[in-house]
């Protein structure tokens, strides 16, 4: 197997810590010329039970980079929903047909295997389908990071499908469900628990490392329909704004947000009142592109940026990863691309240099 450089190169910069934000594995295979373009071919079908998730670790593990980068700096991982099946949410496969007690029972194999292949305590250690994975670190009084999980307790996402599916897609404005308070996406006792950490923080940064792209993006679906993509935080905006808020009322310093998910990089303000342009800044994000996967084109993740001005940057062609510098006094940020994502001894370089300063939320770029 190739493995992939960008571990090699990430390695290489020797960091404190490795935040993995989902999709570490992914449960599904493609196969013929789909796989032939594939960096990571799987050989074998998709993961279903416990046997089957443990293979998959097992086969990612066996690049030499990906090890080294283990053995040499802490990590902290939280899941997206590749660690299980697609697009799922709770209980619910993306697939209608899908009885809830048989996805619960493969949701039960893919936690443990989860919890057996990262570093995580005993008290994440799962029971069943549940396993408690969100939870804080403080580093001092320099940064504290709330790391969450979007997928174990969220409600279906809104509006599915005329066939039932209930994987993510576009849905106009019309869809009243999306925007209903009663649902959410971290749950209630998720939401509390995220909330009553922003108004005890002690730190300077504080810093929401979660699996998605959390500023609102008005965007075009296949079928031509302009609104929401479902299946991250546009298809929960009351929880974002719940969450929004609970920065806005603690008077949260220098919150910043990393996210994964879309294979690509976004920089983003996520401003107090997201539908008005003009209202102040809350927060910055930060979006890492995939490791190996392929994304849209530059020129469709450009039209889109035009119909949303909050959007610093994005860049959907670059395979790499995200460096950041902290100090008490600035957040740098480094997009670091790699060459050419099938050649072991591709060369990486910074694409993008960012510096948020204390105090001051919003991306500069440097």
């Amino acid at each position: 197997s190739m493995g992939s450089n960008t571990y090699r190169h990430l390695a290489a910069e020797q960091p404190d810590l490795v935040f993995f934000l989902g999709d570490y594995i992914y449960e599904y295979s493609n196969h013929g010329e789909a796989a032939n373009k594939i960096v990571r071919p799987h050989g074998s079908g998709e993961c279903l039970d416990l046997a089957g998730y443990r293979n998959r670790y097992a086969l990612y593990r066996t690049d030499p980079d990906l090890q080294a980068l283990h053995a040499g700096s802490a990590c902290v991982a939280t899941w997206d929903d590749h660690e299980v099946q697609n697009d799922y949410a709770n209980r619910w496969s993306q697939d209608p047909s899908i009885p809830v007690d048989t996805f619960l029972a493969r949701r039960a194999a893919t936690y443990r295997a989860f919890y057996e292949h990262f570093p995580l305590r005993a008290r994440h250690r799962p029971h069943g389908a549940d396993m408690h994975i969100y939870r804080a670190f403080d580093y001092g009084q320099l940064a504290r990071f709330y790391v969450l999980d979007g997928r174990q307790y969220r409600s279906e996402q809104p509006c599915p499908q005329a066939n039932g599916w209930r994987g993510g897609h576009v849905v106009a404005d019309s869809c009243r469900q999306r925007t209903d308070p009663r649902r959410t996406m971290l749950g209630w006792e998720q939401e509390r628990w995220l909330h009553g950490g922003f108004m005890q923080s002690p730190a300077r940064w504080n810093v929401i490392a979660q699996d998605l792209l959390v500023a609102p993006m008005r965007q075009a679906g296949r079928d031509g329909v302009v609104g929401h993509w479902t299946d991250g935080w546009d298809g929960y905006p009351a929880t974002r704004e719940r969450m929004l808020d609970a920065i806005a009322n603690t008077r949260l310093r220098n919150p910043v947000f990393w996210g994964g998910d879309i294979h690509s990089y976004w920089v983003t303000d996520l401003k107090a009142d997201p539908a008005d342009d003009a209202s102040a800044t809350l927060a910055t994000e930060f979006v890492g592109t995939s490791v190996t996967s392929d994304d849209q084109p530059n020129a469709e993740l450009h039209a889109t940026m035009t119909a949303n001005p909050h959007v610093h940057y994005v860049d959907g062609e670059t395979r790499g990863y995200v460096s950041v510098t902290l100090t008490p006094g600035q957040m740098e940020t480094r997009l670091q691309g790699i060459s050419d994502r099938r050649d072991r001894n591709a060369t990486v370089a910074t694409t993008k240099r960012f510096v948020v300063e204390d105090g001051r939320p919003g991306a500069v770029e440097a």
